[in-house]
Parts: C-alpha cells; structure tokens; sequence
C-alpha cells in the first residue's frame, strides 16, 4: 500500500469562511476527502478580516515577503479548516486583507490584488517551514496562487527543503488570469528576467496564471471536457497556444458533490424530506418554493436558474428567450447577483409576466436549497463551463438540469437522447449551440418530458442514482499528485 501523501493546499478562499462559489466550495470539500482518505492535507489561506475571530486561531509566527525593494512582514496563524482536525494556515496582513471583499468592489476589483496575493504567496513558502512540516507536494488554485510554482523555481528561497519540490496548479476559470501592467512586477516577487513570451509576459502585461503554466509540474482543470476545451482559441482565453506547449502534463478532474450538504433526505433548509424510494415529499418543496418566491401555487412546471449574474452564465441568452418561453403555461425563477445591467434586466422581465416570473436578486444559499429541491428543471444555459456544480446539485434532488453542452456540465448530465432513455440512463437535456432557439428547443423537449409522468420519474431516478462524490476525485488528485512527484526536477529559466 502506497504510503500517505503530505499535501498544502494553497487557496484564496474557503467555504464557510470566506468564498464567491465554487472555488470555496471545493477547498473545503476536496481536502476533508483526501484527510479521510488518511492523507496528511493542510490548508493556508489569507486571513480576511472578515473570517469570524473564533476561526482565526493563533498567532504562531512572523512571515516575511520580499517584493522587489520592499519587505512586507505578517503573521502565520494557526487553525483549523471548520468541523474538521485538518490544519488551517491563515496569513495575516492587515493593509491587505483587512477589507469588506475579497477581490474588490462590484465589477472593480482592487488595484493592489497583484501584491496582495503575491505576497500571501510568498509568506506561505516563508512560515511553513517554520511549522516543522514539509509537503510533499504544493497544490496551488487559480491565478491567486499560481505564482508559487514560478517562485520555488527560480528564488533563493530561505528555506532549502522548497527546492525543486513538485507543483500542481488547478485552474477553476482560465478567464480569471491576474493580468496586470508590467509596472507591477516589482510588486510580484517575480524577477525581471521572467518577463518574455516564454514565461510571464502577456501582450505586454504580466499575467500570473501564465506564471503558474510556465513552472507548475503538473497542471489541471475542474472537469475532462474544459481541459480539452481551453486547448482551443474559443475557449483559451488568449493562453490555448501557451497550454499546448504543456498539453502533456495537463489532466481533467470533475469536482464533486459535498453530499452531506446536498441531500434531499436530510437538508435541514428544505421544507420536507425525501429519497428515491419516495419522492412524494418533493411536491411539498415545490409549494413552499412558489410561496417564498410570490409565485402562486400552481401544478405547472418550473423552472429555475441560480446563477452569478453574468455573460458567462448565458443570462442574456435566457431573457432573449424568455417571451417564447412564457407562451407556455410554466413558471421561472433567477436567483443570483452580479452585473448590475443584467440584474435590473432580469427585475423588468419578471415585471412583464407577473404571476408567471420571479427574479430575485441576492446571494442566498438557504434559499438556493429551496430552489432545487422545489423546481422541476433547473436552467444552465452557460456559454463555457469549467465544471459546474448546481447541475449535480440538481441530479441529488431529482430536479432534472437543462444544460448547454459545454465543459463540467457536458462531462455530468447524459441527454434524453433515444438510446439513453431506453438503457435508463438519461440524467437532463444538453442543447447545442448555446443560444436562445436552442435553448427555446430545450424547454419545449422539458415540456414533453413533463407530460409524461413515468418518463420523467424515470429520468429524476437516474439522476439520483448518480455518484459525484468527492471521494472518486480525491483519488484521482492522489495519482496526479503521484505523478507529479515522480516528474518533479529543476525547471530554470
């Protein structure tokens, strides 16, 4: 039996702390899976202020970054990951990360992101080997932390036990790059001499995504579609080119399903209970869910999005469609936030047909349960997908998902297709290309499929029978972590 793996998880947020979706939600699923799984995972993390005071932990010990001239001093504090034993890392910087956001305001994020990661970055590979611990392995996450690879590569680290240790980056959106004036480099660490096509420079910016490409060992996305999907110019984001020359070490890993928190038979925050061996129960959610929306109690189908409000989650393409959808006896409900145009967009529509609409602009995760448990097809027209996570959410709660045939959420549902249908396996409704005639075409298909109740019960049954699990992914992390031990070697520019 191989032996167990030490592993630090270098993350800029995580689910219940601190987290905008996704990338929350896996560092505080993947990490308990591998911890089960008897590996030694430790996570660090900044620490925002607005982490609760009981969660920040102690302080342990001072960390210094070094960017450019300057040297910029903070303090590793030690804790622990919420409800579990798994060591929690928090680096705390006040002028930092003493801010109400994350990332910045709205759409604005802020002007000092590039030293404020880069500088979490540095003061990770500073105060851990204070900590009497060494990894095995750095697992970094998106361009926050995508540095890290780039700097135990080429810096004289303090520290010898940093040297040639193996990387693995994980990219949840190549769309999200850190890409910044070339007048910031100073402010990343990262020396001047890494500043050519061949590493860091990007159309004459700096992007620290590119950094993490150039250096990590190993590289992944969050589902088997979106790493062979950003390979291409549509979905590359201006780096398909650069990801080719590492096409070799770049591997795809669906995410999973926390199903201690996503489980019609026990979610505390649905309005009754149920399982495969009795979905009665699912007609109470779908009444409490009209009630809580100001949609009237009606036995027609609903159909619901939630969704950050954005282009990139075809929200635009679901308004274009909206009017020939409302021909049809059904309901709609968006719950989400983001772009302020395409919120007040989404209020206006639901103002035209009232009785038949509901847009609810907020974050709201108790909510959100009420919203899978009590529609009957949930909407995710998104234009790409790196993996998705309301579509499996949707399967667990026998809510069937219409998805656009893209990314994670190609790789997840299994379309009403003949030959599915007959062999019990259709799990929603993929349409293809994404745009609104299709997206139309899909509705109409859900409609057909609704009229026929021992279809659709069988479709809501395959659906939960699947298995998204987090610990089929852990595995799979664990042979990619394997692998990247085995390649690891000094890579130099």
């Amino acid at each position: 039996m191989a032996e167990p793996l030490k592993v630090l998880y270098v993350v800029s947020e995580l689910s219940p702390l601190v987290s905008t979706g996704g990338l929350g939600d896996v560092a505080y699923a993947l990490p308990r899976a591998l911890h089960a799984q008897g590996h030694d995972v430790r996570l660090a993390l900044p620490c925002y202020d607005i982490i609760p005071p009981e969660y920040r932990g102690r302080e342990y010990c001072l960390c210094v970054a070094r960017l450019g001239s300057r040297v910029v001093h903070g303090c590793l504090r030690e804790s622990a990951v919420p409800e579990t034993d798994i060591p929690l890392y928090l680096i705390e910087h006040h002028e930092y990360f003493s801010r109400g956001d994350l990332y910045g305001y709205g759409t604005y994020e802020y002007v000092d992101n590039a030293a404020r990661f880069c500088f979490f970055s540095l003061a990770v590979l500073d105060g851990v080997p204070q900590l009497d611990w060494k990894p095995d392995i750095i697992h970094c996450h998106d361009w926050h932390t995508a540095a890290i690879p780039a700097y135990l590569k080429t810096r004289d680290l303090r520290d010898p036990s940093w040297r040639d240790l193996p990387t693995l980056l994980t990219m949840h959106n190549l769309n999200y790059q850190g890409r910044y004036p070339a007048s910031c480099l100073p402010q990343t660490g990262l020396g001047p001499e890494l500043f050519t096509p061949e590493y860091i420079e990007f159309y004459g910016d700096i992007n620290l995504m590119k950094a993490g490409i150039a250096f990590a060992t190993k590289l992944n996305t969050v589902s088997p579609r979106y790493a062979q999907e950003i390979l291409t110019p549509e979905f590359g984001a201006g780096l398909n080119g650069f990801l080719n020359t590492r096409k070799d070490d770049l591997a795809g890993i669906l995410n999973g399903v926390d199903y201690t928190t996503w489980n019609a038979a026990t979610d505390p925050l649905i309005d009754a209970n149920y399982t495969m061996d009795d979905l009665t129960p699912k007609v109470k959610c779908k009444a409490a869910l009209q009630r809580v929306v100001g949609l009237p109690e009606r036995d027609v189908p609903v159909f619901a999005m939630v969704t950050r409000i954005s282009w990139q989650k075809g929200v635009d393409i679901l308004l274009e469609a909206v009017d020939d959808i409302m021909e049809n006896d059904v309901q709609l409900l968006i719950l989400g936030a983001g772009d302020p145009f395409y919120e007040q967009v989404c209020r206006d529509t639901a103002a035209r047909h009232p009785g038949k609409m509901a847009a609810i602009m907020r974050f709201d995760v108790p909510l959100s349960h009420k919203v899978e448990a009590g529609s009957d097809f949930f909407l995710m027209p998104s234009r790409y997908e790196p993996c998705g996570l309301s579509q499996m959410y949707s399967l667990a709660y026998a809510t069937v998902p219409i998805v656009s045939d893209t990314g994670g959420l190609a790789d997840s549902i299994r379309h009403i297709s003949k030959d599915n249908l007959a062999r019990g396996v259709a799990t929603g409704i993929v349409f293809s290309p994404c745009a609104a005639p299709e997206l139309v075409g899909a509705i109409h298909a859900a409609l057909k499929l609704y009229a026929n109740p021992e279809r659709l019960h069988a479709v809501r049954m395959a659906g939960m029978r699947e298995d998204f699990s987090w610990a089929h992914a852990a595995e799979q992390y664990v042979k990619l972590y394997r692998e990247a031990i085995a390649k690891c070697g000094p890579l130099s520019p």
